[in-house]
């Protein structure tokens, strides 16, 4: 029997880790990629919510080989990919643009914009074979709501929007679906260490109260969109982003 597998870019980071948790119940399989330490993509399948198949996969965006080899593993494993969440990021700071490096641009956009379009790469061809399937890229407000320090986070990932409408735009007659999750401020993973590390707690409150719901978000607020973007209830959604920031972006 064919399962429906969803796989997780970034799976042991606080935002592919809530995914993880919301995408357990809905499907068959979740392959739980990591660059790292299978250690954390094993306890984040331990950790699980929901009864589900699950499957550690090594996956490196920097290198095309690993990703093919992890998208491979995934789908003789479990006969399909139904969606493929893009989660995963470099751990940054927040420097002005005045002060960023040219190492600094090229490890994000190798890393988060390029290491994106690999991934594109080699699951379209699977998502067409197949008849169906669906991206879901997490992004960032950024793009719509400018805050200072944030342009080495947010400039790939206005390219990875592009490339999500491209997708919707050029591979829809195939049945394959592509949207964006867009983050406000977020207390999870690394929204979590700018909480506590950047800035003093006076400057996040003046943020909160900028904040139309006067919170920050949730991993699992983002994970439930992204969830959803995912599931056959948004089958006739794509190329879109979906902003989930509480108000902030108004």
């Amino acid at each position: 029997m064919t399962k429906q597998a969803a796989f997780v870019i970034g799976a042991t980071g606080g935002l592919g880790h809530a995914a993880c948790d919301a995408l357990a119940k809905d499907w068959d399989g979740l392959a739980i990629g990591y660059r790292s330490s299978e250690e954390k993509a094993n306890a984040v399948a331990a950790g699980l919510p929901h009864a589900s198949e699950t499957l550690a996969v090594h996956c490196d965006l920097a290198d095309s080989a690993s990703i093919s080899q992890s998208i491979t593993q995934a789908r003789d494993h479990f006969g399909a990919i139904g969606t493929m969440i893009f989660a995963s990021g470099v751990a940054i700071e927040q420097p002005f643009v005045s002060s960023i490096s040219e190492d600094q641009w090229r490890e994000v956009i190798d890393t988060e914009l390029i290491g994106l379009t690999r991934v594109v790469a080699e699951t379209l061809p699977i998502f067409r074979e197949q008849g169906h399937g669906n991206f879901v890229i997490v992004v960032s407000v950024a793009n719509t709501r400018f805050p200072p320090g944030d342009a080495l986070s947010s400039v790939p990932k206005a390219g990875m929007e592009a490339i999500g409408r491209a997708i919707a735009k050029e591979e829809g007659k195939y049945g394959i679906r592509a949207n964006m999750v867009a983050p406000g401020i977020i207390d999870a993973g690394l929204g979590t260490h700018f909480l506590e590390t950047l800035y003093s707690p006076d400057v996040w409150e003046s943020q909160k109260r900028s904040i139309a719901l006067r919170r920050f978000g949730t991993g699992e607020d983002i994970a439930k969109a992204i969830a959803f973007l995912a599931s056959d209830d948004a089958n006739y959604i794509t190329g879109q982003t979906l902003i989930v920031d509480g108000g902030f972006s108004l």
